[in-house]
């Protein structure tokens, strides 16, 4: 069936216009300024039309599996499904879930647990979801557990994308380990449960890291899925991340890192919240600086569904991206980094992924996501 979508602010690659979108059959057939008089358009008041949003990195998948500690929802399938529901109402119509291989947190023995369960879900759930769902696989370095871990997921048709992680204190995030300290204080550990905690991070990471970096390069390469590193600090972190194959700096924590993952050909990846909230909660990198150096290429949800789009909206203010830029942070961009060409900007022949929102005093309001031409949300 024919829908005509009049009377929009079409957000396109460089620039917003009032126009008319057609689509039929979940594609795009149509982009072009001026409003349609026919009887079946559908009016959007003047509200912004712009691509699905696309996400190559949230862990609220997690959240609904357990929703509070050690408190495990019995149904999988309905937990995934409410997952879906949030990332749908948020605008993301493609969605790379992140479900943690290993673990530096030995206190959340649920994610041992859930593994296979939330891999499964995923899966399983794809006829049931309103938007698409992939795979991005956390990959714990600092875990000795890890290559069996990724065995599990290796082969799945869901597996998109995979990044290469190090949290042990001292290094990359955790490079300032008060402020891990500070972090798991905030979580209910103190004194000596603390820095036994911080010390066995540190063991379990020296001994594990190396090893497992190696193992897991020599998997990935070739696999086309693609990789990348994650919380990049240092120059020497890029160059490890180049050598390994990746083509994503994802959470750079530095500056200087940021630089060299630019000059390196890499792309960046920043946290969503880190814009809203105006800046990170461990101590990193500002995004909304990284955007102002034009060193930010992609945004992703992290923790919050609901901030890519808040986030775009944010840049426009602070550093005063245009719309289009800043809404191909979460659209176009991630779409080109995960190799999904048909979809991520209004452009006749790609996918009718949609998402039509109201800027009410820089809160983006959704009013309606399609995805293939069908409305989801």
């Amino acid at each position: 069936m024919e829908t005509i979508l009049t009377n929009a602010r079409l957000v396109l690659r460089d620039a917003v216009i009032e126009g008319t979108l057609v689509h039929e059959g979940g594609v795009i057939r149509t982009v072009e300024e001026g409003r349609s008089h026919l009887p079946k358009a559908v009016d959007c008041e003047g509200a912004y039309l712009a691509p699905g949003l696309i996400d190559l990195h949230t862990d609220a998948l997690e959240g609904h599996f357990v929703p509070r500690p050690k408190v495990i929802w019995p149904d999988a399938r309905a937990a995934a499904l409410a997952h879906d529901a949030q990332v749908a109402a948020s605008g993301i119509t493609t969605v790379f879930d992140a479900i943690c291989a290993g673990g530096f947190d030995q206190s959340k023995a649920d994610r041992r647990a859930l593994y296979e369960v939330m891999l499964d879900a995923v899966e399983q759930g794809q006829p049931l979801f309103r938007v698409d769902h992939r795979i991005h696989l956390r990959c714990e370095l600092t875990d000795p557990t890890l290559p069996e871990l990724v065995d599990a997921a290796f082969g799945r048709a869901a597996l998109g994308l995979a990044s290469l992680m190090d949290h042990t204190p001292g290094a990359r995030q955790w490079r300032n380990v008060e402020h891990l300290k500070i972090y798991l204080s905030g979580i209910g550990k103190g004194g000596a449960d603390l820095d036994r905690e911080v010390q066995d991070r540190i063991d379990r990471g020296r001994a594990a890291v190396a090893g497992n970096f190696d193992r897991m390069v020599g998997l990935f390469s070739g696999s086309g899925i693609v990789l990348a590193s994650h919380d990049d600090t240092t120059p020497e972190h890029v160059t490890e991340a180049v050598t390994a194959g990746c083509t994503i700096s994802e959470f750079p924590t530095t500056m200087e890192a940021a630089r060299a993952a630019r000059q390196a050909g890499l792309a960046t990846v920043g946290g969503a919240p880190n814009v809203v909230r105006g800046g990170s909660h461990s101590g990193g990198v500002s995004m909304r600086e990284l955007a102002g150096e034009g060193l930010l290429d992609t945004l992703a949800s992290d923790y919050v569904p609901a901030s890519p789009l808040q986030a775009a909206l944010a840049l426009t203010r602070d550093p005063g991206l245009a719309l289009p830029a800043a809404l191909a942070l979460v659209t176009a961009h991630p779409a080109a980094l995960a190799g999904l060409h048909d979809r991520g900007r209004l452009q006749p022949g790609l996918r009718a992924d949609l998402v039509r929102f109201h800027d009410l005093d820089g809160t983006a309001v959704v009013r309606e996501v399609t995805l293939n031409g069908r409305r989801v949300s």
